[in-house]
């Protein structure tokens, strides 16, 4: 399906932060020019903007100045942000000299005040630090120059501006922490979906070839040892083992093949800001081989031709199921089987599949060497972590151990969902 186009931005949020700054710093700027200077006399004056402060042509040359130097540290924000906000101040120190001024100018420090936000924001601790505490020295050293020329008199604006500069800080280093946990979200975000798929296509390999290669190894052994003397049942076995193969064989091969296809499909979404969760869904689900408990009686059949006898009990209404619940129920019997087979010794075991109102209840059990089943299960492989990890996604109930008088019993409890609109294994397939 097409990707969806991105969602745009609000109208704030798509002016770049270096024109915020200019235009607060230009607004600022602007406005004495225009009230104390540009318009008749007025009854009230200001003594920081004088009428005829600008007269001099050195007073405008530094305004100008000073407006130069801003403009382009406001163009250089996003790119060098330390080296922008530098020219920033550097514009509005160079503004208060063109007013002949021995103190800052407050509103025009609202503008560097916006700059050390987007500084706060985007850059390393360090910088904002550094940045923070560059403005609150040239604050500190108008009211050292007025201390050492003697003209300190009145309120000083400084520890108002020091206010603002401290809460610009403040507000930027909050928005640079947000964006650093959601990061550190994202990723291990990312990382758990990775490790999940990566212990989800373990689990299906393991499940996939284990038991095949359980029969294959059985009925080699048992045609090499009868290839002389039987050789039509040498000849069977072997015909046995090239079926499995075969089948298993197909198996990877579309297993992998649907790996390689998702891998390919998802490289143009991942660039257009990933898929949408439906999209994931379908490709887990084209992941999923289509597998369940209606072939247990393959399973049986294929496992009663390699020399132990499966027999099957189906107990309840049978009913269609869940896919997660539907394939975890058969690869849970299908490895319990193939334990069987491997380490029991015996020539028989019970497969019990129980249909209940709200649940799903599969049991294996055999009569052979319980003790050397589990030990090999839990020691060495990985049969029973992988079913105890199926049963535990879907909030079961797994059990596996010995049985007193001998044997080993598996079994599972799967909650089923009877609410309307369950997935279910013929909606997956039609996907």
């Amino acid at each position: 399906m097409p990707a969806s186009s991105p969602v745009p931005l609000p109208l704030l949020k798509r002016i770049p932060p270096g024109l915020w700054a200019a235009l607060v710093w230009i607004a600022a700027a602007v406005q004495p020019i225009v009230e104390y200077v540009l318009m008749p006399p007025q009854h009230g004056y200001s003594l920081s903007y004088p009428r005829d402060g600008l007269d001099s042509p050195t007073a405008q040359a530094l305004l100008g100045l000073a407006f130069l130097v801003v403009l382009t540290g406001s163009a250089l924000l996003r790119r060098r942000a330390a080296v922008a906000y530098g020219l920033v101040i550097a514009g509005t120190v160079i503004s208060s000299v063109a007013w002949r001024q021995d103190e800052v100018l407050p509103l025009q420090f609202l503008g560097v005040d916006v700059a050390l936000c987007y500084v706060a924001a985007t850059q390393t601790r360090r910088t904002a630090t550094t940045a923070a505490a560059g403005a609150l020295g040239v604050l500190a050293g108008y009211i050292v120059l007025r201390w050492v020329m003697g003209g300190e008199s009145g309120t000083a604006s400084e520890p108002f501006v020091a206010l603002t500069v401290i809460i610009a800080w403040l507000v930027g280093n909050s928005v640079h922490q947000a964006r650093a946990h959601t990061a550190e979200l994202h990723a291990r975000a990312a990382a758990q979906a990775v490790t999940a798929e990566r212990l989800r296509i373990a689990r299906e390999m393991h499940d996939t070839v284990a038991h095949s290669i359980g029969i294959i190894a059985l009925q080699a052994g048992a045609a090499a040892r009868v290839v002389e003397t039987q050789p039509a049942r040498a000849r069977e076995a072997m015909i046995t083992v090239e079926h499995v193969g075969r089948e298993t064989l197909a198996g990877l091969r579309r297993m992998l093949g649907a790996l390689r296809q998702a891998d390919q499909e998802q490289e143009p979404a991942t660039r257009d800001h990933g898929t949408t969760g439906h999209d994931q869904g379908r490709t887990r689900a084209r992941l999923r081989p289509a597998v369940g408990l209606a072939d247990l009686e393959r399973l049986a059949a294929t496992t009663t031709a390699a020399g132990v006898r499966v027999e099957v009990w189906w107990q309840g209404k049978r009913r269609q199921l869940p896919v997660d619940i539907d394939l975890a129920a058969f690869r849970i019997v299908q490895e319990a089987v193939t334990n069987v087979v491997r380490h029991a010794a015996v020539d028989h075991c019970q497969v019990k599949v129980e249909y209940r109102e709200d649940e799903l209840v599969v049991e294996v059990v055999d009569r052979g060497k319980g003790g050397g089943t589990g030990t090999k299960s839990l020691g060495t492989g990985f049969g029973l972590v992988g079913m105890r990890e199926r049963v535990a996604l879907l909030d079961g109930r797994f059990t596996a151990g010995s049985l007193p008088e001998g044997g080993f019993r598996v079994a599972a409890r799967l909650p089923v969902a009877t609410a309307a609109g369950t997935e279910s294994r013929a909606t997956d397939g039609a996907r």
